[in-house]
């Protein structure tokens, strides 16, 4: 376990469908198995199904610790992970994102759908106006964002956001490489142009 890591806590958004291949299901343990290698703690939303459960069975069986925060909802004995570090059962969608964010020093974003890019999104735009500046990936597991990559592009390229923007998403297709850039990524400069409207 690494003992001098600032990263503490990783936030990790992904799908909970039961219809994905098991080459999506295997990324997502090797995801959680690293994380808790690095002796990063786990936050996730607390489902046992699909790339959720997985992610959070890679973190446990290698030792980590993993906190699900779930909204009253979904709290069911189908949809809730029930042998995780801790528990947060709260009362809408909105507040537990909001937790999520709180317990996280960073996010990541693996396959997944809608649920899965909104959460991605929300974090994007709230380092984008200045709400935070926790670093920001997405595991590119076979290509699967490289349509939601170039999307990006395109409306950089069309003036939709700066290129400062651009950079806040960083991209790597192995869990390892994904998180050591996470360890090393500092906010790029120039956010505050999206404010001030200066240059």
């Amino acid at each position: 376990m690494v003992d001098n890591n600032p990263m503490k806590s990783i936030c990790v958004y992904c799908g909970s469908s039961d219809k994905t291949g098991e080459n999506y299901l295997n990324a997502a343990y090797e995801l959680g198995a690293e994380l808790a290698a690095q002796g990063i703690q786990l936050v996730y939303g607390a489902g046992s199904t699909g790339l959720m459960g997985t992610v959070a069975n890679g973190a446990l069986e290698k030792g980590g610790e993993v906190i699900g925060v779930i909204p009253e909802i979904f709290n069911t004995p189908t949809l809730a992970h029930n042998g995780l570090t801790h528990l947060e059962v709260l009362p809408d969608m909105h507040q537990r994102k909001a937790r999520m964010a709180e317990l996280s020093d960073a996010f990541i974003a693996l396959p997944g759908g809608f649920g899965t890019m909104e959460e991605l999104f929300e974090m994007l735009t709230w380092a984008q106006i200045g709400l935070h500046q926790k670093p920001i990936g997405i595991l590119n597991f076979q290509n699967y964002f490289n349509p939601l990559l170039e999307m990006i592009a395109k409306a950089k390229h069309e003036g939709f956001i700066y290129t400062e923007h651009q950079a806040l998403l960083t991209s790597a297709e192995d869990p390892r490489t994904l998180v050591e850039a996470l360890m090393n990524q500092k906010p790029p400069p120039g956010l505050e142009r999206w404010l001030t409207r200066d240059g």
